[in-house]
């Protein structure tokens, strides 16, 4: 992982927790495997610990590390740094996907409560006026979360969290999801729609697919077009799954509010106007594990590890022929 990063993930009773189970040398967090010094940890390693910034596993990688048999991600996707060879060579994967979902669906429920409430909108004319709004209730008589529709695109694992998170409010959830049958929908509390259904149904779409060649700016100028005057679009997935330029146009021109948590690119140009459209509220991806919430993940981690020890498979395996299909 980024050298800096292990501290942050590992506090105190988790480190005591890891040294419990494994054998490490603390000090040594490598994110360059070219080092000497790295270079013999690898030649004795059995687990590696993973997280942000860790080099990719290739074949080279892993010629260096004999005995290697697992890898442990504290995070959430693995694509970008289990390889092929990883695969071929049998070494078992883990992820903390699980343990990030939660934090992902909490902010995704707290938009969607939000924006129906129309709570951006309020803040900014309150603001503005500073002073009571005039005919405010007048002006805001459809805001509110009573039998709103919520669109959820992707029944991801955060897709579902959002789902049964959202279940004991008044709503209307309606799922987009190839893979999932109306009964399966159902059974998760949502009614199975397509996708251009759900767009033009929706107070808010919110978007849970992963990042495929087949869901790239799968919410196109078209869909978009679809969507109420009014309703928001929230996404925290992955920016490719919205055409950039037709959703700045849609958002320019006022008629869709949006929560905007990942971009394409990752971070925008300063000149773009979502920085400052009063109907639209972009973060800098920040749904996931932030702060403390870094220490579920590597609780959820180091968990795994003491499975391994103890000679249990991993409780969230990541498989290969899943893989293609998840974030």
């Amino acid at each position: 992982m980024a050298p800096a990063l292990g501290p942050r993930l590992l506090d105190d009773a988790t480190a005591r927790r890891l040294h419990e189970v494994a054998d490490l040398d603390p000090g040594l967090i490598a994110d360059d495997f070219g080092r000497p010094e790295v270079r013999a940890a690898l030649a004795e390693a059995e687990v590696l610990l993973t997280f942000w910034g860790a080099p990719r596993l290739d074949a080279r990688v892993l010629a260096a590390a004999p005995h290697l048999r697992a890898v442990v991600h504290a995070a959430g996707s693995v694509k970008y740094l289990v390889t092929d060879a990883c695969w071929d060579r049998g070494i078992t994967v883990s992820t903390a996907a699980e343990a990030n979902s939660l934090p992902v669906a909490e902010y995704t429920v707290a938009m969607v409560l939000l924006s129906n409430k129309r709570v951006m909108q309020l803040r900014e004319e309150y603001r503005s006026v500073r002073g009571r709004p005039h005919d405010w209730h007048l002006r805001y008589g459809h805001a509110g979360n009573y039998r709103r529709t919520v669109g959820i695109v992707g029944a991801s694992r955060i897709g579902r969290r959002v789902i049964e998170l959202l279940r004991p409010y008044d709503l209307q959830l309606i799922l987009y999801d190839p893979y999932v049958s109306e009964a399966e929908a159902a059974a998760l509390g949502a009614r199975k729609a397509g996708l251009d259904a759900l767009c033009g149904a929706s107070d808010v779409v919110s978007l849970h697919a992963p990042e495929l060649p087949e869901t790239r700016a799968m919410i196109d100028r078209r869909r978009l077009g679809l969507m109420r005057d009014g309703a928001t679009l929230i996404n925290t997935a992955r920016g490719s799954l919205v055409d950039a330029a037709a959703v700045t146009e849609e958002l320019v021109s006022g008629r869709l509010h949006a929560v905007i948590d990942v971009t394409e690119p990752e971070v925008l140009p300063a000149d773009s106007p979502l920085y400052d459209l009063p109907n639209v509220l972009l973060t800098p991806h920040i749904a996931g594990s932030v702060g403390n919430e870094l220490h579920r993940m590597a609780g959820s981690a180091v968990e795994e590890i003491a499975r391994y020890a103890a000679g249990l498979p991993f409780a969230h395996a990541v498989r290969r022929e899943e893989l293609r299909r998840t974030a």
